[in-house]
This record gives structure tokens, C-alpha cells and sequence, in this order.
């Protein structure tokens, strides 16, 4: 079936939450996984007055834990916390990264009206690295950089009032995990408590007939029922110019 390489970019330490059982099936395929923080969390006021560089190092370090915890590999780009701007630059720093790791799909951050789903740096994150799927593509944006052209699906944590298609993964196999990663968090900054996890999953995958699934809004591929967001099932190959259809390869 060939590795596949999904990025995760996000905009906080912990914001993987949300998506550790995908992550986890992801990896359980052989597959690579890369996770990017777009911020070090530096504004959490879990470590009480200590300077702000301080708690960001902090930060970094739980990211790489949490990596380990995962199986995936961990990055961290520099942008302010609760101050993420959707901008160009930042735009192309990401691109820049995407051209990188050349990933086959991306997860993100997407629009959301719910209290947590809806902070501004969780919506700016997602419009970032959503324009950088495009950037990326664009050789005078990314020059000298080779850029990346093959197929990448867009998959975005989906709000309570999305309307766009759903895909679901079942994560029943790798509860321990997310309840291990779910724990880490809960020593070291008061989040991730296995109750609300747990409730959280069974929600998600009731409409699915799922005893616990994590559900994404499906930008460019066939929804419903997955084991893993990719390889996917693209969707828009007739809104491709025939001339350009050689710039995408659909998954074997």
C-alpha cells in the first residue's frame, strides 16, 4: 500500500489531543506522522508567575513526551501565543515546512463557533496551514525549495455546527494510549481527564455506530467510517484542469 505521511499542524501543546487516536492508527500502519505547533503554549498559567521563556521550554519538552507517547515526530514553529496571525509570512513558513516533509494529507485546526474549538489561535492555525497547502505548491513561492504538488487532503477538527462531510476513525484500539496521553497532560497542566475523554470519543462515534471514534470534516475526500485518515479517497479529481491531473496522484 506504500508509507504515507500525514502532518498535524496545530497551535498548542496539547491541541493533539483531540487527535491521538487518529494519529496512533496512522503510525499503527507503518505510516509517518508529524506533528507542528505553531506556538509553545507559553501564555498556560499552569506553572503559576515563572517567565514566559521558561514555561515555552517547558512546553517544548511535553511536546517531545507526547511525541514519544505517540510514535510521531514533533516540531515547533515560534509564533506568539494568543497572538497566531493569519498572515502571508506565516502562511509561507508553513508552506516552507510542508515542502519538507511532503506530507499526503494534512490535519488542522478548522472553524468552530464552540467555546475552546473557537480560540483565536486554534482558527488562525487552521487558515494558515490551509493556505500553505496552496503556497506550498507554488514554486516562486517556495524557490529554492522543490515544491509539493503531490495529492494532499485537507482534514479539520470539526465544530458542533460543521456542515461539511464527516469521516470518522474508529479509535477503540488505541484507547490505552490516548487515555496515557490524555494522563500526561493532567499531571502537568490540569487537562485531559480520562472521563471527559472517554465521553468524548463515545459522542463522536455514536452516529457512526462507533463505540469510540474521533470525526474530522472531510475537505477533499470521500466521507464516512475509516481506519485511518489516509490513504484517502479524493473526491475532487473532476475540479482538476485535465491538463494539470498529472500534478495530482491519487492513493494506490
Amino acid at each position: 500500500m506504500g508509507q504515507r505521511t500525514l502532518l498535524v499542524g496545530l497551535a498548542h501543546p496539547d491541541d493533539e489531543v483531540g487527535a491521538a487516536g487518529t494519529i496512533l492508527a496512522q503510525r499503527a500502519r507503518g505510516d509517518r506522522v508529524v506533528v507542528v505547533w505553531l506556538t509553545r503554549g507559553e501564555m498556560t498559567e499552569a506553572f503559576g508567575g515563572i517567565a514566559q521563556d521558561r514555561v515555552a521550554a517547558i512546553r517544548e519538552e511535553h511536546g517531545r513526551l507526547a511525541g514519544e507517547i505517540l510514535g510521531c515526530e514533533t516540531r515547533f514553529l515560534d509564533l506568539p501565543d494568543c497572538g497566531v496571525e493569519s498572515t502571508p509570512e506565516n502562511a509561507c513558513r508553513v508552506a516552507e515546512l510542508i515542502t519538507e516533509v511532503r506530507p499526503d494529507g494534512i490535519l488542522t485546526w478548522g472553524d468552530a463557533w464552540a467555546r475552546g474549538m473557537r480560540h483565536p489561535d486554534h482558527q488562525a492555525t487552521g487558515r494558515i496551514v490551509r493556505d500553505a497547502v496552496t503556497l506550498a505548491r507554488i514554486a516562486k513561492v517556495v524557490a529554492p525549495r522543490k515544491p509539493h504538488r503531490g495529492a494532499a487532503p485537507v482534514f479539520t477538527y470539526r465544530g458542533a455546527h460543521s456542515v461539511l462531510p464527516a469521516v470518522a476513525v474508529d479509535v477503540e484500539p488505541y484507547l490505552d494510549r490516548i487515555f496515557a496521553l490524555g494522563e500526561f497532560y493532567l499531571k502537568r497542566i490540569g487537562f485531559g481527564e480520562r472521563a471527559w475523554i472517554e465521553e468524548r470519543l463515545r459522542t463522536a462515534g455514536a452516529p457512526f455506530g462507533l463505540r469510540y471514534a474521533e470525526v474530522f470534516d472531510a475537505w477533499e475526500s470521500a466521507p464516512g467510517i475509516v481506519p485511518s485518515l489516509l490513504p484517502a479517497e479524493l473526491t475532487n479529481g473532476e475540479h482538476i484542469h485535465p491538463d494539470r491531473r498529472g500534478e495530482i496522484t491519487p492513493p494506490v
